[in-house]
């Protein structure tokens, strides 16, 4: 409802409306470790908690079975937060909690893994311009 009445509000301006959709595949597994680590730490987690949450995200390996019983090499989880667990969506959550906080001039709809961005400006080529712009300091 947020973003249908924003654009709503931009085009009865007379202005032209940018959107970036994201949609983040596998998102769990796109979570940088040492991101989510100092997140947590602005968040007043440090000490032991941090301590145990660098371990429980840490040391990880994992394999595919790809037969009946047959399974590939373990291999060392470098990103990524564990899923099946209740903590996994809620370390999501810490790492992209403050997204909307990468720009002061766009927009920013967030539900779960999807992300819209939008920016809106009566010049359409400079509305384009400012969303590259802005996209690079989010990224």
């Amino acid at each position: 409802m947020e973003l249908v009445e924003n654009i709503t509000q931009s085009f009865s301006k007379g202005e032209f409306t940018i959107g970036v959709f994201i949609d983040l595949s596998k998102a769990f597994d796109t979570v940088n470790h040492e991101i989510l680590l100092e997140k947590l730490k602005c968040y007043g987690i440090t000490g032991k908690t941090h301590q145990w949450l660098k371990s429980y995200l840490t040391n990880r390996k994992q394999s595919v079975q790809v037969d009946h019983g047959k399974y590939t090499e373990m291999q060392d989880i470098t990103c990524g937060v564990p899923q099946g667990s209740i903590l996994g969506p809620l370390l999501f959550l810490v790492y992209l909690n403050d997204l909307p906080n990468a720009s002061q001039i766009i927009s920013t709809v967030m539900f779960a893994d999807d992300t819209n961005l939008f920016f809106s400006d009566r010049n359409a080529k400079e509305a384009l311009n400012t969303m590259n712009k802005e996209l690079v300091n989010i990224a």
